[in-house]
């Protein structure tokens, strides 16, 4: 970056969801479920409602944070043309009118 400079202003957002903790119940359900697979069977049921209750709240708590977010970013920048900006070199600009 050339000294003095400061880089450009960004032209959209991003949004991150806010920390949770969600995701680790959501394992520590289904991993409960497995151990009840094979050790006994409380564990499963007790892990099966751990990861059903965290999986429904994870849902409920991504569509409200995605109901929250802006429709529509405005652009901050211009919209680049779809032609050249420069004029074609004079001997193109001959061969292009005849």
């Amino acid at each position: 970056m050339a000294e003095g400079k400061l880089p450009p202003e960004p032209t959209e957002l991003v949004y991150l969801p806010k920390p949770s903790w969600l995701p680790a119940l959501v394992a520590l359900g289904l991993a409960l479920t497995v151990v009840g697979l094979f050790a006994w069977w409380p564990y499963g049921v007790v892990g099966a409602i751990i990861a059903l209750v965290a999986i429904i709240a994870w849902i409920r708590e991504t569509a409200s944070e995605i109901s929250r977010l802006p429709i529509e970013q405005r652009p901050a920048s211009a919209v680049l043309p779809a032609v050249p900006l420069r004029r074609p070199p004079a001997r193109e600009r001959q061969r292009e009118n005849g």
